[in-house]
Parts: C-alpha cells; structure tokens; sequence
C-alpha cells in the first residue's frame, strides 16, 4: 500500500523507550536483593563483564528520567526485579526493594511519563531455583503468583500498563543462551512442560492484574521475527511457515486463544511428547483474557526447505561482534534460515530491515486483533566517543527513523498500535556481549574491561552522554512525530 502522505500517529501515542533490571540497575547485591539466575549466566559470558553494575541505574534513576524528559518521552519501560521484592523462600516482602520501584515511578509520574512495567524479564530468583525447580517444577506458579501480588499491590495504584513474561518463546528457543534448561535432562521434551507452567503463570498475572488494578491493562511480550521463505519454491514458503510456528506463533496462539493450536498439539503427539496438561489448566489460560499484546522486533529472518535428511545445526550466535560469525540454525525436516541477500546485517549479524516491523505488526493484527505496543525494537553497534566528547550513531538514527516511518505506515494500514518503545534508553549491559554492544540513545561512558578492573562502583565515572540519535528522537517528539529530519515519502 503506497501512500502519498508520511503517516500520522494518533493523538496520545506512546514515544518512549526500554530497559530491564538485570540488564540496566546493577547494585546486584544491595538493599536486600538476592541472586538471580540471569546474574549467574552472566558471570559466564567472557571476556564480558557481568551485571554486577551495568549503567548503575538503580542509584542513578533519577537523572536518567531527567534525561528521559529532557528528551521528550512519554513511556518508560522496565522491569521488576524479583529477588528485589522477594529475596528468599520464606515470600517475606523487601521494603528497600518496593521503596526503589515506588520511587522510580513516581520520579517518572512527575516527569509526565507513563510507566509500563514488565513482571518478569529472566531475573528468576536463586532461591526459586533451588528450592523450588524453576520453571522446572509447578511449585513455581504460587510463589509467581505471590510476587506479582505483592507488584498489583503495592505498584497498581499508579501502573496502569503491565507486561507478563518477556519474550517467553525466546527462553524456550534459547533455553541454554538464557539460562533456562539449567537442570533439565531432556530439553527436547521437557522444555514443553516449563512452557506450559510458564503459560500458566502468565495467565495467574494476566488474572490477578484484572482483579487488583483499577483501570490496569495487561499483555504478554513475544519477541517477534517475521520469517521470509528464500524463494517462491513452495517447500520453502512452507519453512518458513514452519520456523514461524517453533519460534514465535505457538506463543502467540496460545496467548490469544488461551489454549495450544492443533499444530502443537499434533507436534506433542507426533514425537511423544507429554507437556503435562491437568484438569483445569485450559480452563485457566481460557480466563486470561489479555489486552493487548507488547513486540519485540528487531529484525527479520530468511527460511528455507530443511529434507529430513539434512544435517541439523545448531543456533550459534555471534558473540564476537564481528560481522559473519552467526552460525544459522537447521532442523531436519522443518526448516534452515539462511542469509538475505536484500538486507544490510549488524556487526552481531542481525537484519536490518525496518520493512519488517510493518510486516510483524500487519501479521500480528490479522490474527489476533489486539491493540498493540512496541515494547523493544534497537540496533546494537559498536560505539565509543569522538574527539569532540560526543557520540555518533547515524546508523542508529537510521535504524529508529525508518522504524517509526513503518510503524507509522502499519497505523495507515488499520492497524492498532498505541506506543514505541526503543531498546534502549541508556546503554546497558547486552545478554550475551557485556558493554560492548550498546544500544541506547545515551552513551554510558565505560567499558567491560573499566568495570572487571573494580568492586567498588563510587569507581566508575558512568557519565551518562546524549548520542545523535538521542537528539533526533527528542526532535520528533517535539515536532508531534512529523518532522522526520529527510524526505520519507519516495
């Protein structure tokens, strides 16, 4: 669909930005918080720095919202991190923990910036590990169930918009990447019974956010990859049909209709798998009837056909930062992704393909028919300071403009969508590259080898810099997101 207009965006839409707590606040063990398994998988992701202190956002969150106004945003999402609230097995609630969080709303509140705040976003709490299975064992869901009353509780009167599990399809995916088949035997079976307790405990959260908060609006968080088939040979337009379902679709079905797809359900059957379904679990999941639904998009992928004898091959991704080390992926007889030659790649090889939100967004709205909110979308670069003190990103620039522009063009489609939340705002640690891969509109002025070198965070300048394209969203934002800073409508 052409249009000879740049699109408009509604009145009262989202312009914001991202973060998660393991990834951003650091102060790991201060205030009462406790371990959690994401801080353990960090910890092996040499020659990176682990999350002990990141951007320091949690003794910092102040004058990253003041940022965060100067800049224009009207939405802030974060996450919450569990074993800040519940640091230990006996369910005791941390004061300090819930004293950070009220703060930082409130600091955004006065600010002008709505808060949309993520439950869960892999900060599983060791003690829930060890005592309890993780997401292993069905003892989980009452302690989860626990944690985000205490959230609805104590957060609810001012949190209007709350997101479930982030990108639980990508935990299931990346089990070994993410930390989650820690403990697991039979990841290939098993993984389908931790999904199912996970589904469970997303619909306990959509159900309880329904019941506590006044006015509160929930959704789940997939993460999102359009999958293109590499030629019009129909096997491959099947591919990628098929690495849409193993990687993103299933979740998304499930989430919408509050039971499996017959696909999966044929899948389970077909290779003996027994997800442990119990009387009244459908039931539960039917309830959840979640408000919307929160993208992560990043990029796109190309599919094509995998025979059944084919040689499979592992998911390895590209941890150097150097471009042509992502090894893609091949499972026999479903599908292989393979590279795009129409598209420009990452320096972690990840697709730059702007056109690839439109398409998420008119995919996901076709199906579901559920509002949507851009939860993170990003470019993680190599980057570093100018002579003159300063950092420029165009390629970033590049990457946010031509987003929103399709973005825009999916609202012109008829498509629901209600905010824009970049990953991320400030620069923080990345899940599998340390501080080397940035991605925020503000530079934080260290490096993995500056923070491995000390204990002692009062060490670190931290100094928080504006970047290029910091300074072009806070433009558009100003301009009532009509002014796109180059002619878009070629």
């Amino acid at each position: 669909m052409h249009y000879d207009w740049n699109p408009r965006f509604p009145t009262g839409f989202l312009f914001g930005a991202s973060s998660a707590a393991w990834q951003v606040e650091g102060a790991t063990t201060e205030d009462g918080r406790t371990p959690a398994v994401i801080d353990l998988n960090s910890q092996k992701k040499a020659p990176f720095v682990d999350n002990k202190f990141t951007a320091d956002h949690y003794h910092r969150y102040a004058e990253d919202v003041a940022l965060m106004k100067e800049c224009g945003l009207t939405s802030y999402r974060f996450s919450i991190a569990w074993p800040r609230i519940i640091p230990a097995a006996d369910g005791a609630v941390n004061p300090a923990g819930v004293a950070f969080y009220n703060n930082l709303i409130d600091e955004l509140l006065a600010a002008g910036i709505t808060p949309i705040v993520t439950l869960y976003h892999y900060d599983m709490p060791v003690w829930a590990q060890e005592e309890l299975g993780g997401w292993r064992s069905r003892d989980i869901i009452p302690a989860f169930e626990h944690y985000v009353r205490t959230c609805f509780e104590a957060f609810g009167d001012r949190v209007k918009y709350w997101l479930s599990i982030n990108e639980q399809n990508m935990q299931i995916c990346y089990g070994d990447w993410l930390g989650v088949s820690k403990g697991v035997e039979d990841w290939f079976r098993d993984k389908w019974k931790i999904n199912h307790i996970m589904n469970l405990c997303h619909a306990t959260a959509v159900n309880l956010c329904h019941e506590l908060v006044d006015g509160g609006k929930i959704g789940p968080v997939p993460g999102y990859v359009p999958i293109y088939p590499e030629t019009c040979r129909p096997e491959d337009q099947i591919a990628a049909m098929n690495a849409e379902e193993f990687t993103e679709k299933i979740w998304c079905d499930t989430y919408a209709y509050g039971d499996y797809s017959p696909f999966v359900y044929n899948y389970w059957s077909n290779n003996h798998i027994d997800p442990d379904i119990r009387p009244g679990d459908i039931e539960t999941m039917k309830r959840a009837k979640s408000d919307f639904l929160a993208v992560n998009c990043y990029r796109s992928n190309t599919a094509r056909h995998a025979p059944a004898d084919a040689e499979a091959q592992e998911y390895l991704l590209n941890a150097s930062g150097k471009k042509g080390e992502l090894t893609f992926p091949v499972v026999p007889g479903q599908y292989a992704l393979t590279r795009n030659p129409y598209v420009e790649y990452t320096d972690w090889d990840w697709e730059i393909d702007p056109v690839a939100m439109r398409y998420a967004l008119r995919y996901l709205w076709d199906h579901y028919r559920l509002p949507m909110v851009i939860t993170e979308n990003g470019l993680g670069a190599h980057e570093t300071k100018s002579p003159d003190g300063r950092v420029h990103d165009p390629q970033r620039l590049d990457y946010i403009r031509d987003n929103l522009y399709q973005i825009g063009l999916a609202i012109e489609d008829g498509v629901d969508v209600f905010g824009y939340n970049a990953w991320t705002f400030t620069d923080l640690l990345s899940t599998g590259n340390g501080m080397a891969k940035r991605y925020g509109f503000v530079f934080i002025d260290t490096t993995d080898e500056e923070q491995k070198a000390t204990d002692d965070v009062s060490a670190l300048a931290l100094t928080r810099i504006p970047k290029d394209s910091y300074y072009w969203y806070k433009s558009f934002i100003s301009s009532g997101a009509t002014q796109w800073g180059r002619e878009m409508n070629d």
